[in-house]
């Protein structure tokens, strides 16, 4: 059932003349009991029944409920009494010049216990700038000189009505944003038609809704208008990285609002040229935390439903693991048979290879699937990099993309040997997929290792030359079943690559530069 607008008024004047006068024009006449009683004479002497003489109200015109007070500290209390009751006034009309308390130390005391009544002064002079005024009562004021038309005073009223219902409606909606369970596409369309509607009520045609992670890399969520070329990233950077906040708090730094959350911050950016007003800002700070509840919900949601369906896929393997683990493990007892019947070949060697290595793959899939942590022993860069690649030119044509490495002999760090290499398969795999799937002409690979300045990490990346990682998907890249025009792939590769670099106290970033290019940062020791 939609909820009824608030039409509540208060006059607060020290001439009773006024008073009355705004009641009268703001008051539908059908509600007048003198009104009422002109109506049924008129019927008894015109013998029509339901005749009236008066004429009945626009309907487009609220039907306006208006409470009186005779000088500032009645208006005050009658205010107070209405917060408590749960019933504001949406409109106060304010006279300036007024015995005791005058209009403005009204309006500030006013503002102690409602800062969203809209607020209009009416009166025959002032000596109040406009400035003072706002700075005082707020942005959400109006200013009318005595005298005045009946229909100026209608005019009034009924657009501080309609401004104060349309904000109400928007911070319930804000408000109900960060509880709503949906995916992050319907997110974003969403927060887009809100921060649309906020952007409007604030005057401006351009906004922007970001996302700065811990590591200072820049996410656009959405933008309206053209703002994005006419901010400085850079400077938004310093701004969020010297604003300290505190999680859950929100913080403006002139235009900028922003909201803290777990591992990055959001952000929200109102071109104006001037600085957002404190009733204006408050609406955009509202947003901004709700927005970033909203993002956060939406992203555990996400995790969850992938966590959902990893679980599923680990009991189907664990399964399928039973039933090959025997297979699998009498293909070194049928090669070592063979060799007791004095069979010489080649072949049995890479038959023992291959057993082995499918027996991994099971083994570190199913770690991947249940967290396991990974093993610490040497590990040779070199060696993973060279078995990487092997395994990886094993299921494509190598002579279609060259390989270079360049990693320096003997790099070594801590770590699980069979899960390195198979990351570095994975994204060397990708790669030629990607390579190969685009037909890029000359297509390469080049894989280099580097210790850092520290001594402490070291960093190895993989670059191709292909047509790089599509945006659409950039952010989600590490995330389970993502994947885009591959001819072949589950979509679970990098999310295991990420899975296995994190066991190990790593992180794995993605870039594209004339291509796509992976890195790999590992601790030397851990």
């Amino acid at each position: 059932m939609k909820e009824a607008a608030n039409t509540a008024v208060l006059v607060i004047d020290d001439e009773e003349m006024v008073r009355d006068n705004i009641e009268e024009i703001l008051v539908p006449r059908k509600m007048s009991p003198q009104n009422e009683s002109i109506d049924r004479a008129a019927s008894i002497l015109f013998d029509a029944p339901g005749a009236s003489l008066l004429t009945a109200r626009v309907s487009n015109i609220p039907n306006f409920t208006v409470h009186k007070a005779s000088n500032g500290m009645e208006g005050v209390e009658m205010v107070k009494k209405s917060i408590a009751e749960g019933r504001p006034y949406a409109v106060i009309f304010l006279d300036m010049r007024m015995p005791g308390w005058d209009g403005m130390e009204t309006a500030a005391e006013i503002r102690k216990y409602d800062s969203q009544a809209e607020i209009i002064f009416v009166t025959a002079f002032s000596d109040r700038s406009i400035d003072d005024i706002i700075a005082k009562a707020g942005q959400n004021v109006g200013y009318h000189c005595k005298p005045y038309a009946s229909e100026e005073i209608t005019q009034l009223a009924t657009k501080a009505v309609t401004d104060y219902n349309k904000l109400r409606n928007l911070e319930k909606l804000i408000e109900a944003i960060s509880s709503i369970s949906i995916d992050e596409k319907q997110l974003n369309s969403l927060l887009q038609n809100v921060l649309d509607q906020l952007a409007t009520y604030v005057e401006t045609d351009m906004a922007l809704l970001g996302k700065l992670h811990d590591n200072l890399v820049y996410e656009k969520i959405f933008a309206i208008g053209s703002i994005e070329g006419k901010i400085d990233l850079q400077e938004l950077i310093s701004r969020v990285k010297s604003a300290n906040i505190a999680d859950g708090e929100v913080v403006q730094l002139d235009e900028v609002v922003m909201a803290r959350l777990d591992n990055y911050t959001i952000f929200a950016i109102l071109k104006k040229d001037e600085k957002l007003k404190t009733e204006k800002i408050y609406l955009l700070k509202l947003f901004v935390l709700n927005a970033a509840k909203a993002i956060r919900n939406a992203e555990l949601r996400e995790k969850l439903l992938q966590k959902e369906k990893l679980s599923a896929i680990g009991k189907s393997m664990s399964m399928m693991m039973h039933d090959l683990r025997s297979p699998i493990k009498n293909i070194k007892a049928l090669t070592d048979m063979m060799r007791l019947d004095n069979v010489q070949s080649e072949w049995l060697g890479m038959i023992d290879e291959c057993g082995t290595q499918a027996s991994e793959i099971f083994e570190d899939f199913l770690d991947c699937i249940n967290e396991t942590p990974a093993k610490r022993l040497p590990v040779k860069i070199q060696k993973i990099v060279t078995d990487g690649i092997k395994l990886a030119q094993a299921r494509n044509d190598t002579s279609i993309v060259s390989i270079h490495e360049n990693i320096p002999a003997g790099l070594e760090v801590t770590g699980d040997e069979s899960k390195l290499k198979r990351s570095v398969m994975n994204l060397v795999n990708n790669a030629m997929d990607a390579l190969i799937d685009h037909k890029v002409p000359n297509p390469r690979i080049d894989i280099a290792a580097i210790v850092g300045k520290d001594g402490k990490k070291l960093s190895i990346t993989i670059r191709d030359n292909g047509p790089g990682i599509p945006a659409e998907i950039a952010k989600t890249l590490f995330e389970p079943f993502i994947t885009k025009q591959k001819s072949n792939g589950t979509g679970l590769g990098l999310a295991i690559v990420k899975q296995y670099i994190t066991a190990h106290g790593g992180d794995i970033k993605v870039e594209n530069d004339k291509g796509a290019v992976f890195t790999i940062i590992l601790p030397i020791q851990s």
